[in-house]
C-alpha cells in the first residue's frame, strides 16, 4: 500500500521529466509546430469559374498552372505557370488568358512575362516582356508595344530596377488610370549605373551574372515617368524638376484622371506630390514635406473618390500619425493623436467618413485596431488588451477578421461584426475561424520555457524594450550563458507581443541550457520619430552601445555567466553581431553573423544614403562604425556565414571582412552557401536545415558552459536529447 502511495506522489515528477525536447527536425524539417491554416484563400470564390481539365497550353496539353487572377467581371482569367524568381520580390511566368464562356486559352507571349494585369474596363491586358511594356486587346486579339527601347542592363520600361524594388518596395512600375484611358509607366535608364557581378557555380565553367547595382555615393538610374494614351497611342513625359532625384511612387487620383507623381531629392529629406495632367504632362504641387532627417516612403496615401481630399501618414508631428487634407491645400486635419505610432491603415470608409487603422498601443510591443472619423473628433478602439491584433476588414466595413497572438501563445483567428449606430461603433464576435487547438495541445507535451518582457536601462539614461527566454527548468542558483538575437536596423522591431519567427529554435537553445534575449536598440521603430532617427549619420554607433549596455546589465545578474554572452543576427543583424564581437569585445565572447553588411560603402545607395548621406559627404559615418575596420579588437569566437549569390548584401562584404581578419591574424570560422541569395533558403536541397544545424552546433560548442547540453544536433545525431 505504501509503495502505491509513493508512486502516486511521484507521478507528477515522472510526467514532467518525460516532457519532449524540441529537435532541429521539428523546427526546420518537419514543421511540427505549424499553425492551423485558414480554410479560404483569395481565389477560392473564383475556383468555380473553370474546370482545370479545360485548361490547355499552346501545344494542347493540360496546363499546369501555379496561380491565377480572375477579371473583375469574371469573364476572363489570367493563369500563370513556370514562375521563376528574378530578385527577392520580382518574378516572371508564362501567362495565359482563359475565356470563361468559350473555354479557350491564349498565351500572351512566347516568353515569360511580368506584371500581367487587366485594364479597369476588362478589355485589355498590360504586361512587361524583356524590359518593354505591351498591351493585349482581348476582343481584337492584338498585341501593341507601348515601348520598344527596352534592353537588359540599359533601359527598363514598366518594371522597377533592382534598387527601387529593394528599397522603395515595388516591382510593377506601371499603373492603369481608373478609367483605363491611360497607362502611366516608369522608364529606368540604367546606362550610367555601375555593374556588379558574381558567379553561379553550376557547371564545369560556371556562369558570370551581371546586373546594375548602385552602391553608396554612385550614380542611379535616370528615372522618367510617361503617360500613354490607350486610344490614340500618344505618349507624353510627366514634367518635374530633373536632377539627382527619386520618384518613389506614382498613384492615380481617384477622380479627375490625374496622376500624382511623388518627387524626392537624393538626400530623401524633401518630398513633393505633383498633380499631373496625363494629356500634357504638366504638373502643380499638391503636397510638400521636409524633414531634418529623412522622409519615409510607404503606401499610406489615399486619394478619395470625391476628388476633394486625400488621407496620408506622416512623422512630421514627432509620431507617425494620419492626416486628412483638402486637394487645394486649404484645410488639414490631424486625425490621430497621442504618443503612439500608427502602424497600418486597414481601410478607408469614405461613405461613413471613417478611417480604420492599427496602432502600437498600449505599448510599442502591442497592436490594436482603432477607427476615427474624418473630423478627428471621435476615436473608437475596436480590439483590446495587450497582444498582437492583425486585422483584415471586408469591403463594406461591416466585419473584420482578427488574427490575435501574444509572445507565448499561437494565434487565434476570430471574426467580428461592426455595428455603426449614428457614429457609435461597436463590435460583436460572430465566429472563431481557427483556435490552433491542436498546436496548443502539442505545445503542452514539450518542455517549453516562457518568454517574458523586460526593460533595461542604458548608460545614456534611456531604457530598452527586451524579451528573455529562460530554460523551462531554470535554476537561479546556476549561471547560464546568454545568446542575444538582434536585428536593430532603422524602424525595425524584434521585441513584439507576438510569437517570434524563431520561437521554437530559441526554445531548443533554452532547453539545451541557454538564456535567449533580444533588445530593440536606439533606431528601432514604434517609439516615435526621435528614437528611430537618432542614429542618423552614424549607423551602428548608438545601436551597438545599447547592446553593450544590455549585455553589461545582464552580466550583473546572479544567474548569468558573464564570460559566456554571445550575439547572433542576419543582414543588419549580422552587421550588429560583427560590431558586438569587435567594438563589444569586452562583453561579447562569441558572435554569429549571417549575410552581414561589414561596410556601408558596399551597400546600395537608396538605403544607405537615407541614413548616412553619401560617403563623400559623411566619410566618418561610414567608417567609424563599420566592423571591417575594427577586427583587431576581436578576442572571442566569430562565425561568418554568407550566400555566394546574394544580390542584396553582396558576398563581397564577407570576403572583405575575411581579408581584414587574415591581415590582422585573427582566427575565425566561416561557412558559405553556393548560389544562395540573401535568404540562404532551401528545403529540397537541405540548405535551411544545414544552416541552422551549423549555427546551433557552433553556438553549443563556442558559447556553452558546464550547464549546457552540448550534444550536437543534426540528422546523423541521436535525437534523444536530455534537457537541463
Amino acid at each position: 500500500m505504501r509503495s502505491f502511495l509513493w508512486i502516486a506522489l511521484l507521478l507528477p515528477f515522472f510526467t514532467l521529466a518525460q516532457k519532449k525536447q524540441i529537435s532541429l527536425d521539428d523546427v526546420f524539417k518537419n514543421a511540427t509546430f505549424r499553425e492551423q491554416p485558414l480554410s479560404r484563400s483569395a481565389n477560392d470564390n473564383d475556383n468555380s469559374l473553370f474546370d482545370p481539365k479545360d485548361l490547355k497550353d499552346e501545344s494542347g496539353k493540360l496546363l499546369r498552372y501555379d496561380g491565377f487572377v480572375a477579371g473583375v467581371d469574371k469573364k476572363n482569367i489570367l493563369f500563370f505557370s513556370g514562375r521563376e524568381p528574378i530578385y527577392r520580390h520580382s518574378s516572371q511566368a508564362n501567362a495565359y488568358l482563359y475565356n470563361v464562356a468559350s473555354k479557350k486559352t491564349v498565351r500572351l507571349n512566347a516568353g515569360k512575362v511580368l506584371h500581367a494585369t487587366f485594364s479597369p474596363d476588362q478589355t485589355k491586358v498590360a504586361y512587361v516582356f524583356e524590359n518593354n511594356l505591351y498591351l493585349y486587346d482581348i476582343v481584337a486579339d492584338k498585341t501593341t508595344p507601348v515601348t520598344t527601347d527596352g534592353k537588359w542592363n540599359y533601359i527598363i520600361n514598366g518594371n522597377a530596377d533592382w534598387v527601387y524594388e529593394e528599397e522603395f518596395g515595388f516591382t510593377q512600375a506601371y499603373q492603369w488610370s481608373p478609367s483605363g484611358s491611360h497607362l502611366a509607366y516608369y522608364k529606368f535608364d540604367e546606362s550610367k549605373v555601375k555593374e556588379y557581378n558574381f558567379t553561379f557555380y553550376d557547371d564545369q565553367y560556371n556562369k558570370d551574372y551581371r546586373y546594375k547595382y548602385p552602391k553608396a555615393g554612385d550614380s542611379n538610374s535616370v528615372v522618367s515617368i510617361h503617360l500613354y494614351d490607350v486610344t490614340s497611342g500618344n505618349t507624353v513625359p510627366a514634367q518635374y524638376e530633373q536632377g539627382d532625384i527619386y520618384i518613389p511612387r506614382i498613384k492615380w487620383a481617384a477622380a479627375g484622371n490625374q496622376l500624382v507623381v511623388f518627387w524626392m531629392n537624393r538626400l530623401q529629406n524633401h518630398l513633393k506630390l505633383l498633380l499631373t495632367d496625363p494629356a500634357t504632362g504638366t504638373a502643380s504641387t499638391l503636397y510638400e514635406e521636409k524633414n531634418k532627417y529623412y522622409v519615409d516612403i510607404n503606401d499610406d496615401w489615399w486619394f478619395l473618390q470625391d476628388g476633394k481630399q486625400f488621407l496620408y501618414g506622416s512623422e512630421k508631428g514627432g509620431w507617425y500619425r494620419l492626416y486628412l487634407q483638402s486637394m487645394d491645400g486649404k484645410k488639414s486635419v490631424e486625425l490621430t493623436k497621442g504618443k503612439h505610432d500608427v502602424t497600418e491603415v486597414n481601410g478607408v470608409d469614405e461613405k461613413a467618413r471613417l478611417v480604420y487603422y492599427t496602432m502600437a498601443y498600449p505599448t510599442p510591443m502591442d497592436r490594436n485596431l482603432f477607427v476615427t472619423d474624418f473630423d478627428g473628433k471621435k476615436t473608437t478602439q475596436l480590439t483590446g488588451g495587450s497582444g498582437w491584433h492583425q486585422v483584415s476588414l471586408n469591403a463594406d466595413f461591416t466585419q473584420f477578421t482578427d488574427r490575435y497572438s501574444t509572445l507565448n501563445t499561437p494565434s487565434t483567428v476570430t471574426q467580428y461584426r461592426i455595428s455603426n449606430n449614428r457614429g457609435n461603433l461597436t463590435t460583436a464576435q460572430t465566429a472563431v475561424v481557427a483556435e490552433n487547438t491542436a498546436l496548443k495541445n502539442l505545445r503542452s507535451q514539450y518542455d517549453l520555457g516562457t518568454f517574458e518582457f523586460l526593460r533595461v536601462p542604458t548608460s545614456k539614461g534611456d531604457t530598452l524594450n527586451g524579451f528573455m527566454l529562460k530554460p523551462a527548468k531554470f535554476d537561479p542558483a546556476k549561471k547560464y550563458p546568454v545568446l542575444f538575437c538582434n536585428y536593430g536596423g532603422p524602424g525595425s522591431q524584434e521585441v513584439a507581443n507576438r510569437m517570434h519567427r524563431y520561437h521554437y529554435w530559441y526554445q531548443l537553445l533554452a532547453q539545451r541550457g541557454f538564456i535567449v534575449v533580444s533588445f530593440d536598440n536606439t533606431g528601432t521603430g514604434y517609439r516615435g520619430e526621435e528614437f528611430k532617427k537618432k542614429t542618423y549619420l552614424q549607423l551602428g554607433k548608438f545601436e551597438i552601445e545599447d547592446q553593450i549596455d544590455a549585455a553589461q546589465w545582464l552580466g550583473k545578474q546572479p544567474y548569468v555567466d558573464a564570460r559566456h554572452i554571445g550575439h547572433w543576427g542576419w543582414s543588419y543583424g549580422g552587421f550588429m553581431s560583427s560590431l558586438a564581437i569587435t567594438k563589444g569585445a569586452d562583453v561579447f565572447s562569441a558572435a554569429v553573423a549571417v549575410a552581414p553588411v561589414t561596410s556601408w560603402r558596399y551597400y546600395d545607395n537608396i538605403y544607405t544614403e537615407r541614413f548616412l548621406r553619401t560617403p563623400q559627404e559623411n566619410p566618418k559615418g561610414y567608417d567609424e562604425n563599420s566592423p571591417i575596420n575594427f577586427v583587431d579588437k576581436i578576442r572571442g569566437k566569430y562565425l561568418l556565414v554568407h550566400g555566394t549569390a546574394d544580390d542584396n548584401v553582396h558576398f563581397q562584404n564577407s570576403t572583405q571582412m575575411v581579408t581584414a581578419l587574415v591581415k590582422a591574424n585573427v582566427d575565425f570560422e566561416s561557412a558559405y552557401y553556393p548560389n544562395k541569395n540573401h535568404g540562404i533558403r532551401g528545403t529540397t536541397d537541405n540548405t535551411s536545415y544545414h544552416l541552422f544545424a551549423k549555427m546551433t552546433n557552433w553556438i553549443l560548442e563556442n558559447l556553452g558552459n558546464e550547464n549546457v547540453n552540448k550534444t550536437p544536433v543534426g540528422n546523423s545525431i541521436n535525437q534523444q536529447q536530455t534537457g537541463f
